[in-house]
């Protein structure tokens, strides 16, 4: 039975609930039903703040019945730095689509990386080569241990690597993990060496210029660029993307604020030459990888898909286990 009100899930409520596994799956049906046509389009609206900027990311989708989500994140670079705060914080609204009831209120810094990491699992899954000797993780802040769990839950990989602008955060990453994942992982400072080792590259970061270029990634890489969400941010050389395979989460919406905006500004790019969606590979109305040496790029700018079914997700794990606080938002009974 569902409860009156609001349901309230904190960010251990939602980290407790929702799983790799369980989140890898809700995202992958999300691209799925987008690229069948039996969902709306999702929504973004973003705005600039002067030390970070915020973004409303909605979506649509049908599980047991239809669901809406609207999540609003603020996104401050500086916040660890100079106020102890995480990044990214924000929340996640979620209704129901046939009445309109307010179904939750989540905390989205673990939806955001959770879904977001769920999202490279599954292009790493059809995408990546079968064999992985190496995977490297540029970017080693709050995102990248949902990355290196979701990862591993379809690739295993013999050695990660770890690098980061900041050791300190490459050796902590490392420590963390260690004891938890059974698999070697290295922090490395060597970006170019551990790119060259590595035949899966993630890359979360909040770079604003490019870092990772067509001259230090092997042949028959995957890379997944996660970090690029506004038009401002930046992570892998518009060469690189011009040499590779490139496939997006929202073509359209990577054209606009994903590494494939700036590709395109460079003009070594056009929208007319990504490959596909990643929801057009999961149908297989567009191929998959072609060949051993292929190197294929994701680009990654995060849809209100994911977080709706992420939402979801958490949702239905929080009544199946009477998880979460309540709130009666509307309290005037008779009230139309």
């Amino acid at each position: 039975m569902e409860p009156k009100g609001t349901l309230l899930l904190s960010r251990g409520d939602v980290e407790r609930l929702l799983t790799p596994d369980a989140c890898i799956a809700a995202v992958e049906d999300a691209f799925r039903q987008h690229a069948l046509g039996t969902i709306p389009p999702p929504g973004i609206l973003g705005l600039h703040a002067e030390e970070g900027s915020f973004h409303v990311k909605a979506g649509l989708l049908t599980a047991d019945r239809p669901y809406f989500a609207a999540k609003l994140n603020a996104n401050f670079p500086y916040n660890g730095a100079r106020r102890g705060l995480p990044t990214i914080q924000g929340v996640v609204v979620l209704f129901d689509a046939a009445d309109g009831a307010p179904l939750a209120v989540l905390d989205s810094i673990a939806i955001t990386a959770l879904r977001t990491a769920a999202a490279t699992a599954v292009a790493a899954k059809y995408l990546a080569a079968e064999r992985c000797e190496a995977a490297l993780i540029c970017g080693c802040g709050a995102q990248a241990p949902a990355q290196v769990r979701a990862l591993l839950r379809v690739h295993t990989p013999a050695r990660l690597y770890a690098n980061d602008q900041d050791g300190a955060r490459a050796a902590a990453l490392t420590a963390a993990l260690s004891e938890e994942l059974a698999i070697a992982i290295t922090p490395i400072a060597d970006l170019e060496r551990a790119a060259a080792a590595s035949d899966i590259v993630v890359t979360c970061t909040t770079a604003n210029r490019y870092f990772l270029t067509r001259e230090m990634v092997r042949a028959g890489a995957f890379i997944a660029a996660v970090g690029a969400d506004n038009e401002n941010k930046q992570e892998i050389e518009p060469r690189l993307l011009a040499h590779a395979t490139v496939v997006t989460d929202l073509t359209e919406q990577a054209c606009v604020i994903g590494d494939l905006h700036h590709a395109v500004a460079a003009g070594v790019m056009s929208r007319d030459a990504v490959h596909a969606e990643l929801g057009e590979i999961l149908i297989g109305s567009k191929r998959a990888r072609a060949r051993a040496d292929e190197i294929i790029v994701f680009d990654s700018t995060g849809t209100g898909l994911q977080d709706v079914a992420a939402a979801v997700a958490a949702y239905r794990r929080a009544l199946a286990e009477k998880v979460g606080g309540q709130i009666l938002f509307n309290d005037l009974a008779g009230d139309n």
